[in-house]
């Protein structure tokens, strides 16, 4: 076996690991990761991948119910759901012990469809989540083939923080009626919980069932960061051991998950009626962007921890892969998961075989031993979600955010609250309309500024930061701090003409300094000829200093390069600045030191 195949060694002090692009798999090989690590396993590995996959199936059971549950579908469903896929991530998953399957950032979304069209029928319920779990996968899969892998790049951080928060908010409310041990007709977040409120008030609250609940709640919380002992599982095995020996199920109208079917998932097409397609696509779309979202970023995190490439556009097919395996074998959709991968790692997962161990484990308990769980309370598995949930929730660094620039963070809770109050589906899609108004708004009404030279600093400066700085009469210096597109076309034209009013002497000449201007369309070179015509009609000579070379050629293919002329054009301001003195001799002190 060759030592190139193996995990790469530590960065020596001082340095910094980086990507090696001749470690990454050539040919068809690339689509297929696991292969190419399972051509260079190690012996030595195989005892640790076996002992993490052992210590993970204790958190993939409860877990995968619990989610299950939370998602509207019936808990059996969750354990198809972490089967099935982590064996498809094994094979086209690029990262080595990245763990997938049901997890509670995609419940709401999921939910808020399988809830008002399932009309209460369990094969119904998961004949939808399966398809929402192929849309998702098709969509993951066309976008990494696409190498679309940047697109979750798009939503800011503070968009993020507002969106999970408001998913988080949604799961701790559609886990509540459970934890109290009653039911409400779910109409949606803010109705929702003005119904939990009444039943309360009402004395609804079974709380025999809630004190399980909040026992199982308070032992998950207090060990959660405890790396030797798996709270998740002690919480859960307690709750029903409690429940099963005092048979409160019976006794006290605690209600249970009862018996789970023997037998493994089985291939099925998941059928819908034809109303279902919009809302499945729409749904199926949501959790593709959140899935990957939180994939890419937790993926990110492991790259940096086992110093191993990976490439995001393959972890978009993988997850894909993952998701269009768990549609076929009666799953629903599944991400990955920032509280198992962590449970693997820590307990010394080498490769992907750790997640082909819990599958396994995972599948040998439904073959013998299905009904272990059969005095499972719902409540325990609220309390699972309700944990899941608050570990969603980040306030720290929105409080950061709210130091630095508030009204990003203004920003994150009007994505939480649109989450919150619209629902999941709704929420993402405010999410993104935000993304996109606050990409765009930079760009739409950039910072401009006419330039002078300032006392005792090098160089030419904005003179609204420095008054008493000196311009060269006859000449108006103006920057553009972004891109020009179709959106700010007219801003820039009315700026330059503004800035040409307030010259203090008539102005000769116009040098645009384009060093920011990174990109220019055919709405933006019509008004640069535009304007060209109307300073040429007035007496005034356009010119451009510091502008890059693709931005050059943008020129050039619009035909605009050659209107202005090469001499148009200068490498830097001070260029520009000394081609006028050449050819206008006005009264400037020009100062010591002057840089071009």
């Amino acid at each position: 076996m060759s030592h190139s195949d193996a995990l790469p060694p530590a960065p020596e002090p001082g340095r910094i690991a980086h990507r090696d692009s001749s470690r990454r798999p050539k040919g068809w090989m690339h689509w297929l990761p696991g292969l190419v690590t399972l051509r260079g396993y190690q012996p030595g590995w195989l005892r640790h991948d076996i002992m993490a996959g052992l210590v993970l199936t204790t958190m993939l059971v409860p877990v995968g119910i619990a989610y299950a549950v939370a998602s509207g579908v019936p808990g059996i469903y969750g354990l198809y759901a972490t089967i099935v896929p982590l064996l498809a991530y094994a094979l086209f998953g690029p990262s080595r012990i990245m763990v997938l399957g049901p997890d509670s950032s995609l419940a709401a979304v999921i939910l808020a469809v399988v809830l008002p069209l399932s009309g209460g029928d369990p094969h119904r319920a998961i004949a939808l989540a399966s398809m929402m779990a192929l849309v998702s996968g098709a969509v993951c899969i066309l976008a990494g083939i696409m190498r679309l892998g940047f697109i979750t790049e798009l939503l800011s951080k503070p968009i993020r923080y507002g969106y999970m928060n408001g998913i988080a908010v949604t799961v701790l409310i559609s886990q509540m009626p459970k934890f109290f041990g009653f039911s409400i007709e779910s109409t949606g977040p803010l109705r929702n919980i003005w119904a939990i409120v009444t039943a309360v008030l009402e004395g609804k609250t079974n709380w025999v069932t809630f004190m399980v609940g909040a026992a199982t709640l308070a032992v998950i919380i207090l060990l959660k960061g405890n790396k030797r002992l798996p709270g998740i599982l002690i919480a859960v095995a307690g709750a029903t051991v409690v429940v099963g020996v005092l048979d409160l199920g019976a006794s006290a109208g605690v209600s249970v998950l009862g018996a789970l079917p023997q037998g493994l998932p089985a291939f099925a097409i998941p059928w819908i009626t034809r109303e279902d397609i919009v809302p499945v696509l729409i749904g199926g779309f949501a959790v593709a962007l959140v899935s990957f979202a939180d994939t890419s970023v937790l993926s990110r995190v492991y790259v940096a921890r086992t110093r191993t490439y990976v490439d995001p556009n393959q972890e978009m097919v993988g997850l894909g892969v993952a998701n269009l395996a768990a549609g076929f074998f009666q799953g629903f959709p599944i991400s990955s998961s920032s509280s198992r991968t962590p449970v693997a790692e820590a307990a010394g997962a080498k490769t992907q075989l750790t997640g082909v161990v819990g599958a396994l484990a995972v599948t040998l308990l439904l073959m013998v031993g299905p009904n272990l769980l059969q005095h499972l309370p719902t409540s325990a598995l609220a309390a699972v979600v309700i944990a899941s949930a608050i570990g969603l929730i980040e306030v720290a660094d929105l409080r950061r955010i709210y130091r630095m620039q508030r009204w990003e963070f203004w920003l994150s809770i009007v994505c939480t609250i649109g989450v919150a109050v619209f629902g999941a589906i709704e929420g993402i899609g405010l999410a993104i309309v935000i993304a996109v108004i606050e990409f765009l708004w930079g760009s739409w009404r950039p910072y401009s500024a006419v330039l002078g030279r300032a006392d005792g600093v090098k160089g030419y400066h904005d003179i609204q930061r420095y008054p008493d700085a000196l311009r060269v009469p006859g000449l108006v210096l103006f920057r553009w701090d972004a891109p020009l597109f179709f959106a700010n076309a007219e801003a820039f034209h009315d700026r330059v003409l503004d800035a040409v009013a307030a010259s203090p002497t008539p102005v000769r000449w116009l040098v645009v300094a384009a060093e920011p201007v990174t990109n220019v369309d055919v709405t933006s070179a019509d008004m640069l000829a535009d304007l060209d015509e109307t300073l040429h009609a007035a007496g005034i000579k356009l010119r451009v200093a510091e502008m890059k070379d693709p931005v050059k050629d943008k020129l050039k293919q619009f035909g605009l390069f050659a209107r202005l002329g090469e001499a148009a054009f200068f490498p830097t301001i001070g260029d520009a600045v000394d081609s006028y003195l050449a050819t206008h001799p006005v009264d400037w002190m020009r100062q010591q030191g002057d840089y071009h």
